[in-house]
């Protein structure tokens, strides 16, 4: 490792050591991690939650042929685990073959771990489940996934609320090809990428339809969709009377039954878009009205590395502006993650160490 001036050896983070509840995080005093070759070590300002820590956390991933098997994002857990995928914060040291010029820039952190090099790779691990993440007052990360955000007018609480709700949507968005005058059907807009697809798809120039509960309506509305369904309602006659000539690209986090629901209400060649499945994994839908409309419907997984540099220009230039919903400390991480299992907020949950 390269330089630097002298920094703490010891750290308090957050981690679990098996799944379960909240009662699984633990806060630790553990080494300061060391950068390897090819890597920077980051001194965290902020870091978000997501439900993917809660998943991770609970096991709830399942496995191939076993979807009810306690697993991480993408298999077994390596534990003990810092959780923590989303981070923004400084750089503070660097390893070797790693750029010297990055220490005291300020970064946000790509979580994705992908499957190959270059810009339209996969992401197949998670910073916070295949290795470990931002719940700490350090992290290591791959040099090349750093992106420099020193100029950004975005607080660390925004730019922390980025990678993966922000990445996710956007991923969505770029694989769905929603273009502009198109318009997009967004559920669970009032969470972190609910909120997300609706800024990110009003800023492509679509028009927006959302779906959320009574509460959040006037908060989803602000962020930018032109219309609100209230999902306590009838959804199918609503999303029909929001967009009678149909549905372009449905951004959904939900699935469940909304999927055979929302199928006939895409327009002849739309895609639905999958990212989530808050409503269930348990899908039926009628096939004819994907075949006969030429609709396609589609898996997303994060985003690609061309994806979120992307996100990071329109970071730099404040083109989004994350909602926060909550700050805790980080010793308070499981009151944080209860809060987020509650769906009460809207916007992100941060925590600072």
């Amino acid at each position: 490792m390269r330089a630097q001036a002298k920094r703490a050896q010891s750290m308090r983070a957050v981690r679990i050591t098996e799944h379960g509840g909240p009662e699984v995080l633990e806060v630790a005093e553990v080494a300061v991690p060391t950068p390897q070759a090819g890597e920077v070590l980051v001194q965290v300002g902020a870091v978000a939650l997501n439900n993917t820590d809660l998943w991770t956390r609970e096991g709830a991933y399942g496995r191939p042929g076993d979807p009810k098997a306690r697993s991480g994002w993408r298999g077994p857990i390596d534990f003990p685990r810092i959780q923590g995928a989303d981070v923004a914060g400084r750089v503070v040291a660097v390893g070797a073959e790693a750029d010297g010029s990055l220490v005291g820039r300020r970064v946000v952190v790509d979580p994705a771990i992908y499957d190959a090099e270059g810009p339209d790779a996969n992401p197949v691990g998670l910073m916070g489940s295949e290795r470990d993440g931002g719940y700490a007052e350090y992290v290591t990360a791959p040099a090349e996934q750093v992106h420099d955000v020193t100029e950004s007018p975005l607080t660390d609480d925004q730019l922390a609320a980025l990678p993966t709700a922000y990445g996710t949507a956007l991923g969505m968005i770029e694989r769905g090809r929603l273009r502009k005058g198109e318009t997009a059907l967004v559920s669970g807009a009032s969470g972190g990428v609910g909120l997300a697809l609706v800024q990110l798809a009003r800023a492509r120039g679509a028009r927006v339809v959302a779906i959320s509960s009574g509460p959040k309506i006037d908060a989803v509305r602000e962020a930018g969709a032109h219309e609100v369904v209230d999902r306590a309602g009838d959804i199918v006659g609503q999303i029909r009377a929001a967009a009678p000539e149909g549905v372009d690209v449905a951004l959904d986090v939900v699935a469940g039954e909304l999927v055979g629901e929302g199928l006939p209400l895409l327009r002849e060649g739309g895609r639905w878009v999958i990212a989530g499945a808050l409503g269930g994994y348990g899908v039926t839908f009628d096939v004819r009205r994907l075949y006969l409309h030429n609709a396609q419907v589609i898996g997303s997984a994060m985003h690609t590395p061309t994806h979120f540099a992307l996100l990071m220009d329109l970071a730099r230039r404040a083109e989004v502006q994350p909602v926060i919903a909550a700050a805790f400390p980080l010793d308070q991480a499981a009151r944080a993650q209860e809060e987020l299992a509650r769906r009460g907020h809207v916007g992100k949950i941060v925590m600072r160490p």
